[in-house]
């Protein structure tokens, strides 16, 4: 005898596939969920990371720049240093250096030529005298120029006037002080 199957096997099937097809979306979804969950607490301790490097990374520009303010008082310091030595070094060296200069200005003043001025701006020096003749002051101009001390004499003015009955050149003259570190040289030598 043959079997006849009366119950709804079609709306049972159905029902499976339904149950299948929610059971597969649920794991489905459970497992996208998961994979979220995954890929989020990953980049969120990728990025805790990167600040924890970020905030070290401030820290040690911190300490850099610290370090870079410090260099540069230092160097601040120093160059103050070097411009105190420097204005020491000069100030010992025109110490004697005055002492060459006037030693030199009596030993190239001819006879009949007698200074009344002397005014040193820099390296330039304005003469004032009185001589007896004209002939005195050029002498006296070409042995400044002869010097080791002194370059390029300028006469600037000269007058001839009477002082106590003798007829007499006053005059103001200019001359520049040869450089330091020619004369240096010079008695480096000597």
């Amino acid at each position: 005898m043959t079997k006849i199957n009366l119950l709804p096997w079609r709306e049972m099937r159905r029902r499976q596939l339904d149950l299948q097809v929610l059971r597969g979306s649920f794991f489905a979804w459970a497992l996208m969920g998961l994979l979220a969950l995954y890929v989020n607490l990953h980049l969120n301790g990728k990025i805790s990371a990167q600040n924890v490097r970020n905030d070290y990374i401030q820290k040690e520009i911190g300490k850099l720049e610290d370090q870079i303010k410090e260099i540069k008082e230092l160097k601040k310091k120093r160059a103050d240093l070097i411009s105190r030595m420097d204005v020491i070094q000069r100030l010992q060296g025109d110490r004697t250096r005055i002492v060459h200069i006037f030693d030199d200005l009596v030993r190239k003043l001819p006879e009949g030529v007698y200074l009344t001025g002397f005014k040193k701006k820099g390296t330039t020096i304005n003469l004032t005298g009185i001589a007896q003749s004209n002939g005195r002051i050029s002498l006296f101009m070409r042995q400044l120029d002869a010097s080791e001390w002194y370059t390029n004499p300028r006469l600037q003015v000269i007058n001839i006037t009477q002082d106590g009955g003798l007829r007499v050149s006053k005059f103001t003259l200019q001359a520049t002080l040869a450089q330091k570190k020619t004369i240096l040289a010079d008695e480096s030598i000597n």
